[in-house]
């Protein structure tokens, strides 16, 4: 997959601080509860970084990681497995800095997108998806701190948003 967006403001000098957009790769594991519906354990990962002008050059580019967990569902449009669906999911995001010594940060996230199953055969498909997520964030809050270095940024903004774009083998058994 590849993912993009994600925007917050540095509460110090108004600032934007922008994730890189860069590859991901997701997997899911769906439960069928009927013909259409399917329960959803969802995981997405990212490497990635936090970018601005206002950080210091050592800070500029500073690598993070991001992981949803989700729990939700599909809803297929005909049949489960063949055709257009809706997916959305609920759950935790974590955003892990690349530096050891800064504290990793865990918030509330939701996702919602729409994708579709092209069937290859009996058991696999080709599926093609794109998903938006929203992460609640605490208004004013210091991200990525530890004792040794402080905080890497302290920013303003209640949501980070971001979208992603997947494409992926189906496997049915």
């Amino acid at each position: 997959g590849y993912r993009s967006g994600g925007t917050l403001t540095d509460e110090s000098t108004g600032s934007s601080v922008s994730l890189v957009n860069d590859a991901s790769y997701a997997l899911s594991v769906d439960i069928g509860l009927d013909w259409r519906t399917q329960a959803q354990l969802f995981y997405s990962h990212q490497k990635t970084a936090l970018s601005t002008q206002s950080f210091a050059p050592s800070l500029n580019n500073e690598g993070l990681t991001i992981d949803y967990y989700h729990v939700g569902g599909t809803y297929y449009f005909e049949k489960v497995g063949k055709g257009g669906y809706m997916v959305g999911g609920l759950g935790a995001t974590h955003m892990s800095p690349s530096r050891g010594d800064l504290n990793s940060e865990t918030y509330l996230s939701l996702n919602i997108g729409m994708g579709f199953m092209l069937p290859l055969g009996k058991h696999v498909g080709l599926r093609l998806e794109v998903r938006g997520y929203g992460t609640l964030i605490n208004n004013d809050s210091a991200l990525f701190c530890s004792d040794n270095v402080g905080c890497v940024a302290r920013i303003s903004g209640d949501a980070l948003y971001q979208g992603e774009a997947l494409a992926g083998l189906s496997i049915r058994f």
